[in-house]
This record gives structure tokens, C-alpha cells and sequence, in this order.
């Protein structure tokens, strides 16, 4: 994996058809499927704040569910909005480093 993910930030954030896509300003870039960014949320709804377990059931999360929309959380994060109303969750930058779908990012964690 490129830089460690402390030192990098999204230079763009893109809402495509079938993904969000993020241009890191150490030239990475990031593909992540709609639907497996919102199983990754790390919000207290989604996970439980003392043991870490997920409690997101994943049956009830749709195939098409989408990412609507994000907006920046300070200089450290990203907080998108889904088409099933869930927009609680705060992406830190390091978080989104960690779950990086590409081919170089999946191998480095092997």
C-alpha cells in the first residue's frame, strides 16, 4: 500500500453509478462498491461501541443501496448519506485506507 493512510487525503471524492470513487492525494485511488461501504460503517448503530462487534445485520441492508451524498468531517474524515436513509457514520480517512478494495491494498494486507 501507497503512504501510511495518517498522511494522505481524498484530493476528489466521486458518486459514481456503481461506486464511490477517491482520488487520494498521493495519487491511490480507491473504488468502493456502494453496498460495502455501507456494511463498513463504523457507527454505534452499526457496531457496538464497547465490544467492536458488528451489529448491522447485513440481510437488511439492500443490494441497492446507494451513496447519495458526503460531505467533509473536518480535515479527517468523509460522512456520506444513503439512498436507505443512513448517514450517522464518519469514514475517517485511515478507516477508508484500511478497507481499500484494490487489487495492491489486498494484497499488502495478505
Amino acid at each position: 500500500m501507497p503512504d501510511s493512510p495518517e498522511s494522505v487525503a481524498p484530493q476528489t471524492v466521486e458518486l459514481a453509478e456503481k461506486s464511490v470513487r477517491i482520488q487520494w492525494d498521493d495519487g491511490h485511488q480507491s473504488v468502493y462498491p456502494h453496498r460495502f461501504l455501507r456494511l463498513a460503517c463504523p457507527c454505534a448503530s452499526c457496531i457496538d461501541e464497547m465490544t467492536r462487534e458488528a451489529r448491522l445485520d447485513p440481510a437488511t441492508v439492500s443490494e441497492e443501496v446507494r451513496t447519495d451524498d458526503y460531505m467533509a468531517v473536518g480535515s479527517y474524515a468523509l460522512q456520506f448519506l444513503f439512498t436507505d436513509a443512513h448517514y450517522t457514520g464518519i469514514y475517517t480517512f485511515e478507516l477508508l485506507r484500511e478497507i481499500c478494495t484494490c487489487r495492491q491494498c489486498w494484497e499488502s494486507r495478505a
